[in-house]
C-alpha cells in the first residue's frame, strides 16, 4: 500500500524545479504520430485509466509495445510506472480499492473484460519482483512448479524443460550438479535468475520486469542485463528500472512518466540523446526527480 499512497500524494503536486514550472497535462500530451514503433505491437496499451478508491494514478496512458524488444519504462517514485507494469497481466484486481478503465490490446483481445482467462493470461505473460522470491523448494522444483501445474509433462519431459529454462536463463553451468538444493540458498543475483527461469518455463509471450537488479550488486546487475539482451529474442520484455543508465543499456524503446502521465516515448537513444519535452530532459540529466 506504501507505493499507493506514494502515487497518490505525488498526484497532488505540481511541476516545479528550481528554474520553472510545467503545466503537466500539456506536457503529458503525446499524439499518436509520438507512439510509433518499427516492428508489430505485441501488446498496446490505449486510454488506460487507474485509481485507488477515488485517487487517480493513471491518466489516459496509451504506449505500443514491440514485439521481440525491450521497453524500458522510467521515471520518478510514485509516477506510476509499476501500477502501469502490473495493469499488463491484471495483478492489481488482487487489489480491492483499484479500478481501472481502456483498452489494453494481448493477442487481438483486451484482456480488460470481464470474460479474460486470468491463469492463461498470467502464463502467456509473466512477472518478474523487484526483490527475488524463489519458493522454498529445491532448484528443480521452483522450475519446474508452474510446467507441472499447467501442463503436467512426462519425467523426461520436465527435465528437459527445467534444464532448457535454466539454459535460457544463464544459470544452468553455475548449478547444474546441485538442482536439490533449495532455491533460497543461492546467492541473490542466483535466485533473480531463477526466478527469470521460473517465468520462462511456462512458455510466456511477455516477461514483466519490476526493478529486477534494484536488490542486486553490480556484478550480478551485469548479469541480468546481459540476460535481458538475450531474452529479446525468444520474448517481448517490458521493464520497470530507475536507473537511467541500465535503461539506456537494455532497452530499444523508453516510456517517461511522471505523476501519472505519460510525457515522453520513443526510442531509447532518441529519449536519451533528444528529448522533445522539457520535462523529460531535466529529468534525464538529474534536475528534478
Amino acid at each position: 500500500m506504501n507505493d499507493q499512497n506514494e502515487e497518490k500524494e505525488n498526484n497532488k503536486k505540481t511541476v516545479n524545479d528550481n528554474e520553472s514550472s510545467f503545466d503537466i497535462d500539456k506536457e503529458s500530451i503525446v499524439s499518436t504520430s509520438d507512439l510509433v514503433i518499427d516492428g508489430t505491437p505485441h501488446i498496446e496499451i490505449k486510454g488506460l485509466n487507474l485509481r485507488y478508491g477515488s485517487a487517480q494514478a493513471i491518466y489516459d496512458v496509451s504506449v505500443p509495445i514491440e514485439k521481440n524488444s525491450v521497453t524500458a519504462f522510467i521515471g520518478p517514485s510514485g509516477c506510476g510506472k509499476s501500477t502501469l507494469l502490473r495493469c499488463l497481466n491484471r495483478m492489481n484486481d488482487l487489489i480491492p480499492i483499484c479500478n481501472y478503465d481502456g483498452q489494453i490490446i494481448y493477442d487481438g483481445e483486451d484482456i480488460n473484460q470481464s470474460s479474460t482467462d486470468l491463469v492463461r493470461l498470467r502464463r502467456k505473460i509473466g512477472m518478474v519482483f523487484q526483490k527475488p522470491n524463489p519458493f522454498p523448494k529445491s532448484i528443480f522444483d521452483n522450475v519446474a512448479y508452474g510446467v507441472q501445474l499447467h501442463y503436467n509433462p512426462s519425467r523426461r519431459k520436465m527435465n528437459e524443460i527445467v534444464e532448457n529454462s535454466l539454459i535460457k536463463a544463464a544459470l544452468w553451468e553455475e548449478v547444474s550438479d546441485r538442482l536439490h538444493e533449495l532455491g533460497t540458498s543461492l546467492s541473490g543475483g542466483q535466485q533473480q535468475r531463477l526466478c527469470i527461469a521460473r517465468t520462462i518455463s511456462v512458455e510466456p509471450d511477455i516477461i514483466l520486469m519490476d526493478e529486477p537488479c534494484s536488490a542486486l550488486d553490480p556484478i550480478a546487475t551485469a548479469k541480468i542485463e546481459n540476460l535481458i539482451l538475450e531474452l529479446k529474442e525468444h520474448f517481448t520484455v517490458v521493464i520497470v528500472t530507475h536507473s537511467m543508465s541500465q535503461a539506456q543499456r537494455v532497452s530499444d524503446y523508453t516510456a517517461f512518466m511522471f505523476l501519472g502521465r505519460l510525457i515522453e516515448f520513443g526510442k531509447t537513444e532518441k529519449i536519451f540523446d533528444r528529448p522533445e519535452k522539457e520535462l523529460t530532459e531535466r529529468y534525464i540529466t538529474g534536475r528534478f526527480g
